[in-house]
């Protein structure tokens, strides 16, 4: 007899053949959902909406301060990129090198310690110096105010400044007047899209910078995992499964890139793409997105270690502590 799940997901390329039946899940009735907002999808598996969720990692995580972790995550990566591109200054600040932000103001979207901002703030004080509490932080909503979540706990630790932005306020527009002096934030700023010269990125060259950064630590930063209730965890071949399945979606939309070169992309409307297509696959390998805990455990315990030590985890954390038993050899 086939389980009923429902299964949350954003609708990325790699998750298509999921949603439209390509890829079956083994042994699974699934019934596949989406949202709008991929928070949205992270709030629905916090109140019980959904058997199967995306999950941004730092949500997830927080949970395991509760008095019994809901939650167990299956190594597959919906959701990753590299964040040097992610940080954004007034370019009045005279900000030019990360430890410029001793003694700044920053904003951060949606919370303190969103998946880009644990994620800069432990490159920042790895490679820098730099740690959280040098400076100032606002939280709020890029180019569209956002109220402070009340759905997942948001622990600040002692001895760091944050506020959240008042009432109608966005960080993008603080930013732009100088009201803040940089912004981690998973949103681009609109008004930097649209030309404005008082907003800038930190790192001008960010692919230079991303890719270094790859070369010398080997880490491609994840965003977000897929969790399942603790109850599900213990169900081996239901999870190995579901894992397969992610799998198998994942390599439907990277076989087309292979596929595609043969043919110079003439598929995809951006030029160049095949040279830069070479590029990513030289550095990144056949497998450049890679599900499993083999090839991600590295960067998944660097984010639990930058997790405790930014006050957002009680523990230290490893990788065999949030993953489900079934999976921790993949």
């Amino acid at each position: 007899m086939s389980a009923k799940l429902t299964v949350a997901t954003y609708t990325y390329e790699h998750t298509e053949a999921l949603f439209d039946g390509r890829v079956p899940i083994d042994g699974v009735d699934a019934t596949f959902e989406t949202a709008p907002l991929v928070s949205d999808i992270f709030r629905g598996m916090v109140e019980g909406c959904y058997d199967v969720a995306e999950f941004g990692l730092t949500y997830f995580l927080r949970t395991f301060d509760l008095a019994d972790s809901p939650f167990r995550a299956l190594p597959i990566f919906p959701n990753r990129n590299f964040r040097h591109s992610a940080v954004f200054v007034n370019t009045a600040a005279g900000i030019e090198r990360p430890p410029d932000l001793a003694g700044r103001t920053i904003g951060e979207f949606a919370m303190f310690g969103h998946d880009p901002g644990v994620w800069m703030k432990g490159i920042f004080a790895d490679e820098y110096g730099l740690t959280p509490d040098q400076s100032r932080w606002v939280i709020g909503g890029t180019d569209h105010p956002i109220p402070s979540f009340d759905w997942i706990p948001q622990p600040v630790p002692e001895g760091v400044d944050v506020r959240h932005a008042a009432e109608g306020e966005t960080l993008g527009a603080m930013l732009e007047s100088g009201e803040i002096d940089a912004l981690i934030s998973v949103d681009v700023p609109r008004a930097l899209l649209d030309g404005s010269p008082r907003i800038a990125r930190m790192f001008p060259d960010y692919e230079t910078v991303e890719r270094d950064y790859y070369r010398r630590t080997g880490i491609f930063p994840q965003m977000h995992i897929v969790a399942v209730p603790r109850k599900l965890a213990t169900r081996a071949e239901l999870m190995k499964s579901i894992y397969r399945a992610f799998c198998a979606a994942k390599e439907i939309a990277q076989r087309k890139y292979r596929q595609g070169a043969l043919k110079q992309h003439m598929g995809v409307v951006t030029p160049w793409f095949s040279k830069h297509f070479e590029e990513n696959r030289a550095l990144l390998g056949e497998d450049w997105w890679p599900y499993g805990l083999a090839a991600n455990r590295t960067a998944i315990d660097t984010f639990l270690r930058y997790h405790h030590e930014q006050g957002l985890s009680k523990r230290l954390l490893t990788s065999d502590d949030i993953f489900v038993p079934a999976l921790l050899e993949t």
